[in-house]
C-alpha cells in the first residue's frame, strides 16, 4: 500500500485521484475516482472506469480517505479576526461597540493580515469558500482580496455599499408617507449615493475573470442605505450574475427600528422596494414570521443560517429546517466565529434540534445530509457560484477535502453523512485543494509560512485592540469567576 504523502498531490499537472470513496451531490459512492485538471474535476466516475480512459496519468491512491467537497462558509467578516476573542460573552449588536471600533483601527498592513489570518483558519476548518461581507477598514478592498488570494482560498467578496448618514441604527420616527418605494430619499440620505452605485458597478466589474475573488456588492443593516441604493444594488447584483449582502432579521432591536420607520419589518421593507430575490443573500434571518417564509420562498431569496453566531450573541435561531421543508436556499456561515466546518454542521442541526425539534419530538431535525449539502452545494448557490463549485462533478472547480476515515471517530461508520456531521473535526482534514491546487496539508498551507503570518498578525492584533475604543459588556471569565467567588 502507498503510503500517502504531499508529493503526491503537489503536482502542476493533472492528478487521478482514487479515494475509499467520493461523497457526490446523491450520497457516498465507494470505489469512485476523479480526474482534476486545469483547476477543475474533468471526469468523476467508478475508479475501474476512470483508471482505463486515463490510462497515461499513474493513479494515486488514497486509502482510507473520503474526497468530498469543500465547505462553503456562506457568511464571513474577515478583517474581524483579530477581534474573535472579543465576542465571548457579549450581548447582541456588538457590531456598534466592537466590531466598527475594531476595524476602524486596521491600517493596510493589519487589515491584510487580519484577512489572511481568517482565511489560514479556514482552510484549516476545511472551508474552500467564504463569503466577506465587506470590510469597514479604511482600505481598498483589494487589500482583502489579496490576502484571500496569497492564501489559496476562494473569497466571494463583499463592498459596502452604505449610503445614510451618521448612526443608521438609532430610532427614527415613523414616516408619515407610508412604506418606502424604490425612488425616495429617506432621513439620513447622502449626497454621496451616486458616488456609492458608481463604485458598486466598478467593483462588479473589478474582478471579471479572477480565478479566486467574486466580486459581491453589501449593506450592513437594511437602515444604512437609502430606498434607492437598496433597489440599485439589487438590480447591478442580479444584471452581474453577483449578490448583495444584508443583514437581516437578526436583532429584536432592528425589527423594531423598521416596524417604527416604515411600518414594514425588515425584510418585508426589502421586499417593498423591489430588493429581494435571487440576488440578495439575507444574513441571519433569524426573526422570522410565517408570511416573510413566503417571501423568501416566492422570491427566491438565500439565506446564511448562523447557528454559532446565535448561540454566542443571544440570538433566535434561524427555522432552517422549516426553511429546506419549503425550498429556501440557503448556506451554513460562520460569521466569523470560528473556522471548522464538521462543528458548523454539527451546530447546525444541534440548534436546530434545541429550538425546535425538542419541543416537536423530530428526533431527525434534517438528518446528516441536510446539513451537509447546506454547507456545500446549497451554500454555493446561496452565494452565487452554484454552477462552480459546491459539488464535487464534472466541469466545476475542484475545491474539496481529503478525509481520513481511518480515525476512531469515523473508523465504525455506518452512515457517513451522519458520522460527518456528528463526529467529523479539522483535525481528520489531511489536504484542501482550491481550484485543484493543494492549499493545506495536515494543518499547515503549502507554500507560504503560516506560523510566521500567526506570529505578525498576533502582535499586529494587540496594537489594533489597544488602539480601537472598543466597549465590553462582559468581563474577561477569570475576572468574572473571581466576582463571582467574592460574592
Amino acid at each position: 500500500m502507498t503510503q500517502l504523502t504531499r508529493e503526491l498531490l503537489d503536482s502542476s499537472g493533472p492528478l487521478l485521484l482514487v479515494p475509499d470513496a467520493v461523497l457526490l451531490r446523491e450520497g457516498v459512492a465507494d470505489d469512485h475516482a476523479v480526474v482534476v485538471a486545469d483547476g477543475s474535476f474533468r471526469a468523476v466516475g467508478p475508479a475501474g472506469e476512470l483508471t482505463r480512459t486515463h490510462p497515461g496519468l499513474h493513479a494515486v491512491r488514497l486509502p482510507g480517505h473520503l474526497l468530498m467537497p469543500g465547505f462553503v462558509d456562506a457568511h464571513h467578516h474577515l478583517t474581524q479576526s483579530f477581534g474573535s476573542a472579543l465576542a465571548f460573552g457579549e450581548p447582541s449588536e456588538i457590531f456598534r461597540r466592537v466590531w466598527v471600533p475594531l476595524e476602524g483601527a486596521l491600517d493596510e498592513e493589519a487589515a491584510y493580515a487580519a484577512a489572511k489570518l481568517a482565511a489560514l483558519e479556514a482552510l484549516r476548518g476545511g472551508f474552500t469558500t467564504v463569503t466577506d461581507a465587506g470590510t469597514r477598514a479604511d482600505v481598498d478592498v483589494e487589500v482583502v482580496a489579496s490576502a484571500a488570494r496569497d492564501a489559496g482560498i476562494r473569497c466571494v467578496l463583499g463592498l459596502v455599499c452604505n449610503d445614510v448618514t451618521g448612526d443608521p441604527a438609532s430610532t427614527a420616527g415613523p414616516s408619515t408617507a407610508g412604506p418606502s418605494t424604490a425612488g425616495d430619499s429617506t432621513a439620513g440620505e447622502s449626497a454621496s449615493t451616486a458616488a456609492v452605485l458608481e463604485r458598486a458597478e466598478k467593483h462588479l466589474a473589478r474582478y471579471a475573470g479572477d480565478p479566486l475573488i467574486h466580486a459581491s456588492l453589501a449593506v450592513s443593516i437594511p437602515e444604512a442605505a437609502t430606498a434607492r441604493t437598496l433597489h440599485r444594488t439589487a438590480r447591478l447584483a442580479a444584471e452581474a450574475g453577483a449578490i448583495v449582502q444584508i443583514h437581516v432579521n437578526e436583532h429584536l432591536a432592528g425589527v423594531e427600528r423598521s416596524l417604527v420607520r416604515h411600518g414594514l419589518r425588515p425584510l418585508e421593507h426589502l421586499h417593498s422596494i423591489g430588493a429581494l430575490g435571487p440576488q440578495l443573500l439575507a444574513a441571519h434571518a433569524t426573526l422570522l414570521t410565517p408570511r416573510e417564509l413566503t417571501l423568501l420562498a416566492d422570491t427566491g431569496t438565500a439565506v446564511s443560517y448562523n447557528p454559532v453566531a446565535s448561540a454566542w450573541k443571544g440570538n433566535a435561531v434561524a427555522p432552517a429546517t422549516a426553511m429546506a421543508e419549503r425550498g429556501i436556499r440557503f448556506g451554513l456561515g460562520t460569521d466569523g466565529t470560528r473556522g471548522d466546518g464538521f462543528r458548523l454542521t454539527d451546530a447546525a442541526e444541534f440548534a436546530q434540534r434545541i429550538a425546535y425539534g425538542l419541543a416537536t419530538g423530530d428526533s431527525s431535525c434534517g438528518a446528516g445530509w441536510t446539513w451537509l449539502e447546506h454547507a456545500t452545494a446549497g451554500g454555493a448557490d446561496a452565494v452565487g457560484l452554484g454552477a462552480r463549485t459546491g459539488t464535487v462533478a464534472e466541469g466545476l472547480a475542484a475545491d474539496f477535502l481529503l478525509v481520513d476515515l481511518a480515525t476512531p471517530e469515523l473508523a465504525l461508520s455506518r452512515d457517513v453523512p451522519w458520522e460527518l456531521v456528528r463526529r467529523g473535526n479539522r483535525d481528520q482534514i489531511t489536504a484542501v485543494f482550491v481550484g485543484g491546487e493543494l492549499r493545506l496539508w495536515r494543518g499547515r498551507p503549502a507554500g507560504w509560512d503560516g506560523p510566521a503570518l500567526v506570529r505578525q498578525a498576533a502582535e499586529l492584533a494587540r496594537a489594533a485592540v489597544e488602539k480601537a475604543p472598543i466597549t465590553r459588556v462582559h468581563p474577561t471569565s477569570t475576572a468574572a469567576r473571581r466576582g463571582s467567588v467574592a460574592r
